[in-house]
Protein backbone atom coordinates (compact mmCIF):
# COMPACT_ATOMS: atom_id res chain seq x y z
CA UNK A 1 0.00 0.00 0.00
CA UNK A 2 1.49 3.21 -1.02
CA UNK A 3 2.04 6.48 1.65
CA UNK A 4 -1.02 8.02 1.62
CA UNK A 5 0.21 12.16 2.29
CA UNK A 6 -0.52 13.55 5.55
CA UNK A 7 -3.31 16.46 5.85
CA UNK A 8 -1.60 20.39 6.46
CA UNK A 9 -1.30 20.76 10.27
CA UNK A 10 0.20 23.29 12.95
CA UNK A 11 3.35 22.84 11.79
CA UNK A 12 2.60 23.18 7.51
CA UNK A 13 1.07 26.55 8.06
CA UNK A 14 2.70 30.09 9.49
CA UNK A 15 0.88 31.20 12.25
CA UNK A 16 -1.39 34.21 11.85
CA UNK A 17 -3.90 35.88 14.34
CA UNK A 18 -6.76 34.75 12.22
CA UNK A 19 -5.55 31.18 12.68
CA UNK A 20 -5.47 32.09 16.88
CA UNK A 21 -8.83 32.91 16.34
CA UNK A 22 -10.21 30.00 14.87
CA UNK A 23 -8.74 27.76 17.80
CA UNK A 24 -10.06 30.65 20.51
CA UNK A 25 -13.77 29.81 18.68
CA UNK A 26 -13.38 26.16 19.34
CA UNK A 27 -11.96 26.77 22.63
CA UNK A 28 -14.72 29.40 23.75
CA UNK A 29 -17.53 26.65 22.31
CA UNK A 30 -15.81 23.93 25.15
CA UNK A 31 -16.07 26.68 27.82
CA UNK A 32 -19.69 27.61 26.90
CA UNK A 33 -20.83 23.77 26.85
CA UNK A 34 -18.80 23.20 30.44
CA UNK A 35 -20.96 26.41 31.95
CA UNK A 36 -24.19 25.27 30.51
CA UNK A 37 -23.39 22.54 32.97
CA UNK A 38 -23.70 24.98 35.63
CA UNK A 39 -26.32 26.73 34.55
CA UNK A 40 -28.48 23.70 34.50
CA UNK A 41 -27.17 22.41 37.87
CA UNK A 42 -28.47 26.07 39.05
CA UNK A 43 -31.78 25.57 37.42
CA UNK A 44 -31.99 22.21 38.98
CA UNK A 45 -31.00 23.40 42.18
CA UNK A 46 -33.82 25.93 42.02
CA UNK A 47 -36.16 23.40 40.59
CA UNK A 48 -35.57 20.82 43.99
CA UNK A 49 -36.40 23.55 46.11
CA UNK A 50 -35.32 26.25 48.92
CA UNK A 51 -32.34 24.39 50.77
CA UNK A 52 -31.23 22.99 47.65
CA UNK A 53 -31.20 26.49 45.82
CA UNK A 54 -29.65 28.29 49.12
CA UNK A 55 -26.85 25.24 48.88
CA UNK A 56 -26.06 26.07 45.38
CA UNK A 57 -26.02 29.74 45.61
CA UNK A 58 -23.68 29.61 48.27
CA UNK A 59 -21.03 27.52 46.16
CA UNK A 60 -21.71 29.61 43.08
CA UNK A 61 -21.08 32.40 45.13
CA UNK A 62 -17.39 32.20 45.90
CA UNK A 63 -14.67 34.20 44.48
CA UNK A 64 -13.66 31.47 41.87
CA UNK A 65 -17.01 30.86 40.89
CA UNK A 66 -16.97 34.76 39.85
CA UNK A 67 -13.80 34.61 37.94
CA UNK A 68 -15.45 31.30 35.90
CA UNK A 69 -18.18 33.62 35.40
CA UNK A 70 -15.92 36.68 33.95
CA UNK A 71 -14.28 33.70 31.77
CA UNK A 72 -18.11 32.38 30.59
CA UNK A 73 -18.92 35.93 30.13
CA UNK A 74 -15.92 36.41 27.59
CA UNK A 75 -16.19 33.35 26.32
CA UNK A 76 -19.88 34.06 25.01
CA UNK A 77 -19.37 37.36 23.77
CA UNK A 78 -16.05 36.13 21.67
CA UNK A 79 -18.33 33.30 20.54
CA UNK A 80 -21.11 35.41 19.64
CA UNK A 81 -19.11 38.08 17.66
CA UNK A 82 -17.00 35.37 15.71
CA UNK A 83 -20.10 33.73 15.20
CA UNK A 84 -21.49 36.63 13.12
CA UNK A 85 -18.39 36.66 11.51
CA UNK A 86 -18.54 33.36 9.92
CA UNK A 87 -22.27 34.44 8.85
CA UNK A 88 -21.03 36.83 7.09
CA UNK A 89 -18.37 34.21 5.45
CA UNK A 90 -21.28 31.85 4.63
CA UNK A 91 -22.76 34.79 2.85
CA UNK A 92 -19.57 34.78 1.10
CA UNK A 93 -18.58 38.37 2.67
CA UNK A 94 -15.24 39.32 3.85
CA UNK A 95 -13.55 36.01 2.81
CA UNK A 96 -9.99 37.94 1.06
CA UNK A 97 -7.20 37.96 3.39
CA UNK A 98 -7.44 41.55 4.07
CA UNK A 99 -10.77 41.39 4.72
CA UNK A 100 -10.58 38.70 7.21
CA UNK A 101 -7.48 39.82 9.43
CA UNK A 102 -10.28 43.48 9.30
CA UNK A 103 -12.88 41.67 10.80
CA UNK A 104 -10.56 39.82 13.16
CA UNK A 105 -9.27 42.68 14.73
CA UNK A 106 -12.96 43.98 14.79
CA UNK A 107 -14.05 41.09 16.64
CA UNK A 108 -11.06 41.71 18.95
CA UNK A 109 -11.89 44.99 19.55
CA UNK A 110 -15.67 44.88 20.35
CA UNK A 111 -15.26 41.93 22.25
CA UNK A 112 -13.13 43.93 24.23
CA UNK A 113 -15.09 47.09 24.65
CA UNK A 114 -18.53 44.98 25.62
CA UNK A 115 -15.98 42.88 28.32
CA UNK A 116 -15.05 46.07 29.42
CA UNK A 117 -18.83 48.17 29.96
CA UNK A 118 -20.08 44.71 31.18
CA UNK A 119 -17.25 44.39 33.88
CA UNK A 120 -18.02 48.05 34.83
CA UNK A 121 -21.51 47.64 35.21
CA UNK A 122 -21.19 43.82 37.16
CA UNK A 123 -18.16 45.41 39.67
CA UNK A 124 -18.42 49.28 38.62
CA UNK A 125 -18.21 51.94 41.17
CA UNK A 126 -21.93 51.38 42.60
CA UNK A 127 -21.09 47.96 43.81
CA UNK A 128 -22.40 46.44 40.30
CA UNK A 129 -24.96 43.37 40.55
CA UNK A 130 -22.67 40.44 41.66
Amino acid sequence: MPARPLSPHLSIYRFAYTMALSIAHRITGVALAAGLLVLAAWLLSAAAGAQSYAATVAVLSGWCFKVLLVGWLLAFLYHFANGIRHLFWDAGIGLEKAQARRSAAVVVVAVALVLAVCLYVLFGASGGAV
